[in-house]
């Protein structure tokens, strides 16, 4: 496994639709493998495969020391709103206010190309919508508002 170099804000790629994985192949495995890796490597909490230069449709998450491998997701339904406080891995330095769906729910195989359907509330739900997102080609600036500075050293200064 390896770390791979990100795509930042301004690259072509990350405004690019990800293909559908046809097959899971070792190659998939290895991808996953070098996602995991460049996720922690980025202290970061999720990566779709466009943001290493991958037009594929997969990402990964690790949010709240639950991890999450989807392979082609869908968001099959939504309900209500919820205001999500965004930064993004592609876009270093600037966090911005993006209104997300309260509730969603989200179809995808897993690893084993096994189909998982997972239910998602507030942040979980903006994660997987945020990730979602960029397998379409879309960041969270094309929805943001209020984008400002962001220092993750500096997180906890405002509380």
């Amino acid at each position: 496994m390896g770390i791979r170099q990100l795509r930042i804000n301004g690259d072509e790629i990350l405004k690019k639709k990800a293909k559908p994985v046809k097959e899971i192949t070792e190659g998939t495995l290895a991808l996953l493998g070098d996602m995991w890796d460049t996720l922690q490597a980025a202290n970061g909490v999720g990566l779709a495969a466009p943001q290493i230069g991958v037009l594929r449709r997969i990402v990964v998450m690790d949010v709240d020391d639950e991890k999450y491998e989807l392979i082609n997701p869908v968001i099959m339904s939504q309900e209500g709103t919820w205001d999500s406080d965004e930064a993004c891995l592609s876009v270093p330095g600037y966090c911005g206010d993006v209104v997300r769906p309260f509730s969603i729910t989200v179809e995808a195989l897993n690893r084993d190309g096994e189909g998982i359907i997972i239910e998602a509330e507030e942040y979980l739900a903006s994660v997987f919508c945020h990730e979602i997102d960029h397998l379409d080609g879309v960041l969270y600036l094309d929805k943001a508002t209020n984008v400002r500075v962001y220092d993750p050293k500096n997180e906890d200064e405002d509380e």
